[in-house]
């Protein structure tokens, strides 16, 4: 695994870094796509049980991933090292997901529906990305190996988000992500000694999770097929069903409430976990993220509940069942639904609006701003407005017991600041390709927090992105992995000054 390095430790200063080696970019890739196509397997053998003949899909998308990470792999043979330097890391985590996203996009294209290369392509990308933005309908009738397949690239890229955030963001010190280096360097109390370790630590969890969600769903009631899928997007936070209503498919009250533990759960940093597995130790209210986010959540639910049983027809369990899975799927960015919320009345739209911006804890599979960016922003403003008022006064900004140093708070100002202005600029050009106000904002907000369902009703969530112009289905795209990989990870490898 990538192991990261102080820049100003003697090994780094004695041997000039190169502005990027491609080779060892080519290699770490290579061997993602190897990955891959293994994981085109299961899709192709679902298939062929169920007697389906778009196996062949799957066998060849296999074949041509496979051949191309085995070239990639062998021409950059011998240039693998464990150090990796700063614009290595930047353009290793763009390259990564937008190749992996390519060969994501192949079964979409071949297996027999029709979808022109911007739908296969939206499609790829909303799954892996995690967004769960969708063009596909009547997913009842699709055959089972392509529903496979979408549920797989989500739950790829859930972990892929998870250790991004963990290893790589901090390293780059993208969006203030440096607050969380503890997690994986050795200058500071870390969890785990190596990189490798939290890594391996990470992925047990994750597919730990995975198994008991798949179970819970099934003793809940789902078939074995339906929970697996769901289970896999669940833990993702991802959002695609395999059924056109989403969670409204399944009418027992129970699968609602396991979906909603869940969705809770992934919203929770994962080295939570790995905390208590390694020390037994439980306390959630010691980090301030995840009692933040909980506080959010526990107001969110008894306020929007009491507002919809106080103006429906309707027993309070369902009410409460309702709204807390529909509120946690926002929230979380996962975009699973109980029925239409958008028909709940214009104060409902503007309340989900206002959730699609949230999202959960870092170290979770989720999208959105997350809780400790919001509560940074709180804390520098709070101590903003006592240096008005004192002058004198020394203000120091902590977070969790630690120094908030002025390039985090930067940071997090700045991601903000992009964040709002990408909305605005994407808003604006989905106007001029004919959509109106609250599908072109919604859809913006939708693509750029990985959220999935936006608001409009074409777009929302009884509907699909699939009539949407071309154009604005690759605008969309770019938003999704622009918010994605936090913005500046991006954006800082169009710079002109990176490539000095």
């Amino acid at each position: 695994m990538v192991q990261t390095f102080d820049p100003t430790s003697p090994s780094r200063q004695r041997r000039k870094a190169p502005v990027v080696d491609f080779h060892r970019v080519s290699f770490v890739i290579g061997m993602m796509l190897l990955v891959m196509t293994m994981f085109m397997i299961p899709p192709a053998l679902v298939d062929i049980v169920v007697g389906n003949p778009d196996f062949w899909v799957f066998v060849g998308s296999a074949f041509i991933t496979g051949f191309l990470g085995l070239m990639m792999v062998m021409s950059s043979r011998g240039s693998w090292s464990d150090e990796i330097y700063l614009k290595e890391g930047f353009v290793l985590t763009v390259t990564s997901w937008v190749v992996l996203c390519m060969v994501a996009t192949i079964p979409f294209l071949f297996f027999g529906r029709g979808l022109s290369l911007a739908d296969a392509w939206f499609e790829a990308v909303s799954g892996l990305t995690t967004t769960g933005a969708t063009i596909l309908n009547n997913l009842d009738d699709l055959p089972p190996g392509i529903l496979l397949w979408r549920s797989i690239i989500q739950w790829i890229g859930g972990i892929g988000i998870v250790l991004m955030a963990l290893i790589m963001l901090p390293f780059l010190k993208v969006g203030g992500m440096q607050l969380f280096q503890t997690e994986n360097s050795d200058r500071s109390d870390k969890i785990v000694a190596k990189s490798s370790e939290l890594v391996r630590l990470i992925a047990i969890t994750y597919f730990s999770m995975t198994a008991l969600c798949a179970m819970a769903y099934s003793i809940a009631g789902m078939s074995s097929f339906d929970a697996l899928n769901h289970a896999m997007t669940t833990i993702a936070t991802g959002g695609f069903s395999t059924h056109d209503l989403s969670f409204g498919h399944f009418e027992s009250p129970a699968i609602h409430w396991v979906g909603f533990f869940f969705l809770t759960a992934a919203s929770l940093p994962l080295v939570l976990y790995v905390k208590f597995v390694r020390t037994g130790n439980w306390n959630v209210w010691s980090d301030m993220q995840v009692k933040g986010f909980l506080k959010l959540l526990l107001f969110a639910i008894t306020s929007l509940t009491t507002w919809y049983y106080l103006t429906r027809e309707v027993d309070f369990l369902d009410a409460l069942r309702i709204v807390a899975f529909n509120t946690i799927s926002i929230i979380s960015t996962a975009g699973f639904a109980i029925g239409d919320y958008t028909a709940w009345g214009h104060g409902a739209i503007g309340v989900f609006f206002l959730f699609m911006f949230l999202g959960g804890c870092t170290g979770s599979t989720t999208g959105g701003i997350k809780t400790f960016r919001l509560q940074v922003m709180l804390i520098s403003a709070r101590n903003y407005l006592r240096k008005l008022v004192s002058p004198n006064r020394v203000v120091v900004n902590v977070y969790n017991g630690k120094k908030l140093t002025p390039d985090i708070s930067t940071a997090v100002l700045a991601y903000l600041s992009v964040m709002f202005l990408s909305i605005m600029a994407f808003t604006l050009v989905l106007s001029f390709f004919g959509l109106d106000f609250i599908d072109s904002v919604s859809a913006s907000v939708s693509a750029l927090a990985n959220v999935g369902p936006a608001l409009g009703p074409e777009i929302g969530p009884a509907g699909t992105f699939k009539n949407l112009a071309w154009e604005s289905k690759l605008l969309l795209t770019f938003g999704m992995l622009l918010g994605r990989l936090e913005f500046f990870t991006v954006l800082v490898v169009f710079s002109r000054d990176f490539w000095r």
